[in-house]
């Protein structure tokens, strides 16, 4: 019987430094702190998996460079009892690297990145044989260079996911914010092999072609409308949008559900980073665990209240019981 994650793509090093201010070009800013962390969706996810007291196994799938971060990264992950069986070096290129700058007074943060090793990356590199894990997890799209190019009328990303359905799988893929000429071939392209999409109100926008946010906030009814139409374009099981007020979920049997986020208090946030990628590991930890929709999106949110308690992605996060205990204890907003 099948059991745990596997999560492959994007692993960084995060070079994590809160600043007092974002400068103007050729202004000055002051670092405030600084920290250096785990980067990139599939490492957080797993990060946050094994932060939150996951009791599956969890599993890397990636691709680092034959150098200190690289080591580091590796280390990183055995310590926190993550398999790396998968997670191979190569002295092509560099490990992938993120300088995330992170203004101190709203936790709102700006990333210069460094491709590296992440860019070789690609279906050849993966291996569903000898795994017993029954779900695997890509990310990000627009941010794998070999994943997000073209065999044919296929992205290499496509293939990997339908490789890991036809091995007995289920699959779920993540989406980086960014400006890609082909952005929506390549989304479209993995969606039939994808069973759960776990994306943001911007990128859901540039798929579908709507605006989703607007200068009062995100618009619910219009993210209730691209979470349907994502299905349509082939996503198979759900569509899961999440945006600062929340979630919508949208399910393959018609159903659309919204979650709002914590009632945050003023001074709790203090980082952003990784946020998104707590909400995705809240979402399949419930999801992998065969809970409902409502109480998917419950988690994911906590998941994501308890990872803005800290400047790097993952070192907020807490056992599931405590995440949840977050939500006792601020409420949620109406949505």
């Amino acid at each position: 019987m099948r059991n745990g994650i596997l999560a492959g793509g994007n692993f960084i090093m995060d070079y994590v430094k809160v600043i007092d201010g974002y400068p103007e070009q050729d202004m000055l800013a002051s670092i405030i702190s600084e920290a250096s962390s785990n980067g990139g969706g599939p490492y957080n996810v797993l990060k946050d998996l094994s932060a939150m007291g996951a009791n599956f196994p969890l599993e890397a799938a990636g691709l680092v460079g034959k150098d200190a971060n690289g080591d580091w990264i590796l280390r990183d992950c055995r310590e926190a009892k993550i398999e790396t069986t998968q997670l191979r070096q190569t002295s092509a290129a560099p490990t992938s690297y993120t300088d995330a700058m992170t203004v101190s007074a709203t936790g709102r943060r700006t990333f210069f990145h460094q491709r590296g090793a992440n860019a070789l990356y690609d279906d050849a590199c993966l291996d569903f044989t000898e795994t017993k894990v029954k779900h695997f997890h890509l990310g990000y799209l627009m941010l794998l260079d070999a994943m997000d190019s073209f065999v044919g009328k296929r992205t290499r990303a496509s293939l990997a996911l339908e490789k890991a359905k036809c091995a007995g799988l289920t699959t779920s893929v993540d989406i980086v914010s960014t400006e890609n000429p082909r952005f929506r071939e390549i989304t479209e392209s993995a969606m039939p092999f994808t069973d759960v999409l776990v994306i943001n109100e911007i990128e859901a926008g540039k798929v579908v072609d709507m605006i989703l946010k607007n200068e009062k906030g995100v618009c619910i009814n219009a993210c209730k409308e691209a979470a349907t139409k994502l299905l349509k374009l082939g996503v198979q099981q759900q569509v899961v949008i999440h945006f600062v007020e929340g979630a919508v979920l949208a399910d393959k049997n018609g159903d659309v559900i919204t979650q709002g986020s914590l009632n945050l208090p003023d001074g709790f946030i203090v980082g952003a980073t990784g946020a998104g990628d707590a909400f995705a590991a809240g979402y399949l930890y419930a999801y992998h665990e065969g809970w409902d929709s409502a109480q998917r999106l419950q988690l994911a949110v906590c998941a994501a209240a308890a990872c803005l308690t800290h400047a790097t992605p993952s070192l907020g996060l807490q056992p599931v019981k405590e995440c949840l205990k977050l939500g006792d204890r601020y409420g949620y907003r109406c949505i």
